[in-house]
């Protein structure tokens, strides 16, 4: 009888594939515009009507709502937007299928499409604290370690949402419409188009449980110092389980 060894692709392979994904999304203009260039554009937009007024620990209005929403719109616009349609072009392209006859799985696209969504984010947040902190003079979280902990949360839980988009969009046109629609719809919940304050008690109360607004409180108590609310956390991480199963269950590799 003849053994045969089936090997799996090692840390080269996964190497590669990594490089692969970068490539195509450094070569995606839109798809580097939206989340690096959008949010920067509502930073400088926000900043003088958020004004300099300090609201705790030496941390102004602009510290304090502007850099929250600004760090979760690039995640969002990420894990939302542009994930979604880079999975829908690979199944639509059959690339997930060929993938699935072969010792590598198609998860390792998952895997590493995840990890280039990461560094991408990364580089937004990175080019906005930037521009916040030479322009505006910006001042860091006063809870470091939780704010990167909630950001971290908020990232995955984006993604979540991102899968359950990618795994119900027929094609990739429909998968960027599908995904433009539910990042404003949670954006005008989270209140990205204007202050929670200005929003409707129903909406606001509904907002903080729903990634973006989840997101967004949670990073602007972070900041300030003040203890994160429990309900922005529980919306996190039910979003982040929902997201997972619904995928799970609808996700279709061709």
């Amino acid at each position: 009888m003849t053994d045969i060894t089936v090997h799996r692709p090692g840390p080269r392979a996964w190497a590669g594939l990594l490089i692969c994904e970068l490539k195509m999304v450094a070569r995606d203009t839109a798809g580097l515009i939206v989340p690096i260039g959008l949010p920067m554009l509502i930073l400088v937009m926000n900043a003088s009507s958020a004004g300099r007024e300090t609201i705790a620990h030496g941390r102004t209005a602009f510290d304090v709502y502007v850099l929250p929403l600004v760090f979760t719109m690039v995640a969002a616009t990420t894990g939302i937007v542009n994930m979604p349609s880079f999975l829908a072009y690979y199944r639509r392209s059959g690339i997930l299928r060929r993938l699935g006859v072969t010792p590598a799985s198609p998860a390792l696209v998952l895997v590493a499409q995840a990890a280039a969504g990461v560094l991408q984010i990364a580089v937004g947040i990175a080019a906005a604290w930037m521009l916040a902190m030479l322009a505006f003079d910006a001042n860091p979280p006063v809870r470091v370690g939780a704010a990167l902990g909630v950001l971290s949360l908020t990232v995955a839980t984006m993604y979540a949402v991102g899968l359950i988009v990618a795994a119900l969009s027929p094609t990739p046109n429909s998968s960027v419409a599908i995904g433009l629609s539910v990042f404003f719809a949670l954006g005008a919940t989270g209140g990205m188009f204007g202050g929670r304050d200005s929003l409707p008690e129903m909406i606001t109360t509904i907002g903080q449980w729903l990634p973006f607004g989840a997101g967004s409180q949670a990073l602007s108590a972070a900041w300030i110092g003040a203890p994160i609310e429990a309900s922005n956390l529980i919306g996190l991480a039910a979003s982040l389980v929902f997201g997972g199963v619904v995928a799970a269950v609808f996700f279709r590799w061709d």
